[in-house]
């Protein structure tokens, strides 16, 4: 079918988050150009499941780039550091946790950058959430608009003002909870997705790491069923 409407580039980890984010951007008329990463994170688990959304919500294409984040580590998702589980909510609130993955967010947006300056896009959506989160430094709206003041001066069309850019975070201000009943609204079929940072070997979530550990909350307080498999 012909684009009719706006292009976007949608960033899509294969996650409940980005999974809803896609489905927004959708539901508002855009043609999706979904970009994942494959950047040396533990498994790629994460990946098959970006496959498996984008297909599913329609994404006019889906382009899976490699970079290699291992070379320099500095994360429990890209080196040999533990991953934590079992930990409070008080404890995923007292720091940055060493699930995060240094300047992850800025390196994935300039990606989406460049190919919305390339398809002439003018929209970036983004799965970021700044409420039932891990503590990310770039998952704030205050590091959202400061990328969009830059990506507007960085490239030639905007500088050109052939286009103004704009960076979309429609869950960053949702709790996990809201985040959930909006993609089940939108028909996010959620057991196409994956949240564990460090599964098992077959693949099921291990039900105690901090991602595992939000998502599962998360459905709780949404009153619905989380379709994925746990540990008992």
């Amino acid at each position: 079918m012909p684009e009719t409407g706006p292009r976007a580039v949608c960033l899509l980890s294969g996650g409940l988050d980005s999974a809803t984010v896609l489905a927004v951007a959708r539901r508002d008329g855009y043609f999706c150009h979904a970009l994942s990463f494959d950047y040396g994170q533990r498994h790629r688990l994460e990946l098959h499941a970006a496959a498996r959304v984008a297909a599913r919500l329609g994404a006019v294409e889906h382009v899976t780039v490699a970079i290699d984040l291992r070379q320099m580590g500095g994360s429990a998702l890209t080196s040999a550091i533990e991953v934590p589980k079992h930990r409070s909510l008080e404890e995923m609130d007292a720091g940055i946790p060493v699930t995060y993955v240094p300047a992850r967010n800025t390196i994935f947006l300039s990606y989406a950058l460049a190919w919305a300056e390339v398809l002439e896009a003018s929209d970036i959506f983004i799965g970021v959430n700044a409420i039932d989160y891990s503590g990310y430094p770039d998952c704030r709206p205050l590091y959202i608009e400061a990328f969009e003041r830059m990506a507007n001066l960085a490239t030639k069309a905007g500088v050109e003002g052939r286009t103004r850019l704009k960076v979309h975070s429609p869950l960053i201000r949702l709790t996990k909870a809201g985040i959930i009943r909006l993609g089940a609204e939108l028909g996010v079929d959620f057991s196409l997705t994956h949240s564990c940072y460090d599964p098992a070997g077959e693949g099921r979530p291990c039900g105690a790491c901090d991602s595992c550990l939000l998502r599962r909350k998360g459905f709780k307080e949404a009153g619905l069923v989380d379709p994925l498999e746990y540990p008992r």
